[in-house]
């Protein structure tokens, strides 16, 4: 008999100042704004009807909060897993997007031409985040076959992630969308290691949460 599939939830965490100040983040433990609070409470009552099983987030806490906001409504714990962080971006943290591309060209350059970047010289490539969260993601899957798992991350990391367990390499990573605030993307796995994308990026109905 066939090992039913695994199906993977990765939930992009609501909306915070940073978001719409256009600063980079990394992994600055910035918090949700009120938006983000109520992009949380509307998407996580359309996940709840999956159902869900088990809820695993990044420790930082616009992620952590987004997931509890949906753990709540399902009474269920959620764990933890550094590896689903964002991108770290080192000394770029808190930075303008506009201050960044000034004060290095190369880097707009490589990202008009579809190639990877070191995000500053002590933050990580986007490769080097596909790697942790793609292995982030194939432990969660063989840990919980079967199951339905919400994994609460971040805008970059879903995409590497996503990329890194389907096999795909870096320039087609960029033909994604990039996922909304609160948007989640599933995927299923079988134990083999058989991943498929169903959906990109979906989201709840703009109705007033």
């Amino acid at each position: 008999m066939t090992a039913p599939r695994t199906r993977i939830v990765l939930w992009r965490h609501g909306q915070t100042d940073h978001n719409v100040e256009g600063r980079f983040q990394g992994q600055a433990d910035i918090p949700l704004n009120q938006i983000g609070r109520g992009q949380a409470r509307q998407a996580a009552a359309l996940l709840a009807q999956l159902p869900v099983d088990v809820v695993v987030s990044s420790p930082l806490r616009r992620a952590l909060v987004t997931c509890q906001t949906l753990a709540r409504r399902l009474d269920l714990p959620v764990s933890t897993d550094d590896r689903l962080m964002e991108i770290s971006v080192g000394s770029w943290e808190g930075l303008l997007d506009s201050e960044v591309y000034a004060a290095h060209p190369d880097f707009a350059l490589a990202l008009d031409e579809g190639r990877d970047f070191r995000r500053s010289p002590e933050g990580e490539t986007a490769l080097e985040v596909g790697e942790r969260v793609g292995a982030a993601l194939r432990d969660i899957a063989d840990a919980n076959q079967g199951k339905t798992v919400v994994v609460g991350s971040h805008g970059l990391a879903i995409r590497m992630g996503t990329a890194r367990v389907l096999g795909w390499d870096y320039p087609t990573t960029t033909r994604l969308a990039s996922m909304s605030n609160c948007g989640w993307t599933i995927l299923t796995a079988r134990p083999q290691g058989d991943w498929k994308l169903v959906t990109w990026n979906q989201v709840a109905s703009p109705r007033p949460a």
